[in-house]
This record gives structure tokens, sequence and C-alpha cells, in this order.
């Protein structure tokens, strides 16, 4: 059960599948409030101020993609979750998806049981992250990455790690399962002026791995990378 009340936007326009997650979200008590077009969706969004956002892609009026990117442009949603839900399986859906903000994507036809246990890790996971950033030292798993210092301890060892591989490590870290998308970490870690390709992201997480090991950064095809919290 979650120990907060913490509230869930779930957006669809088919009653069924609202209702169906409504119920299984309201017995793990979390407060839910819902939409059932993108419209809509911003308008209870602003109202409500979610912690996590649950949106269907395909619906009338104005789809899940579109009012995802809305979202993501006002200052009170740009670290809001969002997890896109649809019965699209083809790859570039995703891909789009991750591009204009998602932070997971999850199919349908919805099994409940899997998809509060993956909401509630994905809202136990910003827990983390809100009490574990202290003192600009970020604490994941067994790593102590030290940002100040620009030293990264593994089980208690220094590993030592170039700037940029520092950098990269940390992007990913900070929000451990959140997907980035080669696009976004090239804009983040390297400054406009500097000519770099997707190649040479590839290079330094190679490298990271090399140093790390191969468990906590994970390739999605296509799209980008994401950190493992284990």
């Amino acid at each position: 059960m979650s120990t907060a009340k913490q509230k869930i936007l779930i957006v669809d326009d088919e009653p069924d599948i609202l209702e169906l997650i409504e119920y299984s979200l309201k017995k793990e008590d979390y407060q839910v409030c819902l939409a059932s077009d993108g419209y809509e969706a911003i308008a209870v969004a602003k109202k409500e101020l979610p912690d996590l956002i649950i949106l269907d892609i395909m619906m009338p009026k104005m789809d899940g993609i579109e009012a995802c990117r809305i979202l993501r442009t006002l200052p009170e949603f740009k670290h809001t979750f969002i997890v896109f839900l649809t019965a699209r399986s083809e790859e570039y859906s995703e891909i789009v998806g991750f591009n204009v903000g998602a932070d997971d994507y999850i199919a349908k036809p919805i099994k409940p049981r899997a998809l509060v246990s993956r909401i509630n890790a994905i809202l136990k996971r910003n827990q983390k992250e809100e009490t574990e950033t202290l003192d600009n030292k970020l604490r994941v798993g067994d790593l102590i990455i030290d940002r100040e210092a620009y030293l990264v301890y593994q089980g208690g060892s220094k590993v030592v790690l170039a700037k940029k591989e520092f950098e990269l490590l940390y992007l990913l870290a900070s929000k451990p399962g959140k997907v980035y998308t080669r696009e976004s970490i090239l804009k983040k870690i390297w400054e406009e002026s500097v000519v770099v390709t997707n190649r040479t992201i590839d290079v330094h997480i190679r490298k990271l791995r090399e140093k790390l090991g191969e468990n906590y950064i994970s390739t999605i095809k296509g799209v980008g990378y994401k950190f493992e919290l284990s």
C-alpha cells in the first residue's frame, strides 16, 4: 500500500479502462482524477497538479503525444512523471513518446497488478531521489556520485571517470528508470557549439560499462539509454 496520498491523473477515452485503473489505484490509497481526452487532461492537470499522469496515446480531439508535449512546456509539469498507456506496439510510437518527454510506456491490455506495481515503483523512485540527493551527493544503489568533487564511489571504492563520463552518469542516475533520448543527452552534456554524434554517446556509455559493470545502464533500442536501479 502507498503510505502517502499521492495524486494520479488517468487519461483515456475508454470508460472501462478508466474505471479499471481508478479502482486498482484507489485500492492502493492513491488519490485519482480522470480525463477522457488531451484537452481535458491539460485542464485537469493544471487544476489538480498530480504527482503522476497515465496518458493514453490514441484519443479523440487531442492525442496523448500532443498533450504530453504541451504539458512538458509548462514549468509545473517539467518533472511530473508521465506514463504512456497504449494498445499500439509499433516501435516508432514508443520513440515519439519518449521524444516528447514520457518517462515510461505501458502496453494494453492492462494487467492491474503489473500496472500498480509499475506505478508504485515509479513514485517510490521519486521519493528516493528527493531524500538521497543531498549535499550534491547522489546515492543510487551501491554508487555515491559526488557532484562537487567529480568523484564516484562504487561499494566504497573510488572509480575514476573522465569529465563527460561523469556528467553522463550523473544525468542518467539522477532519474533511475527514466529513458533519455540521444538527442536530450547531447543537449544536456555537450555544448551546442561542439560537433558530436550519437556515436560519441555510445562510446561514453561503453566506457562507463567497462568501469562500473554492465548492470547499471540499459540500451533502449532506437531511443537512448536509462539507468537501472537494482
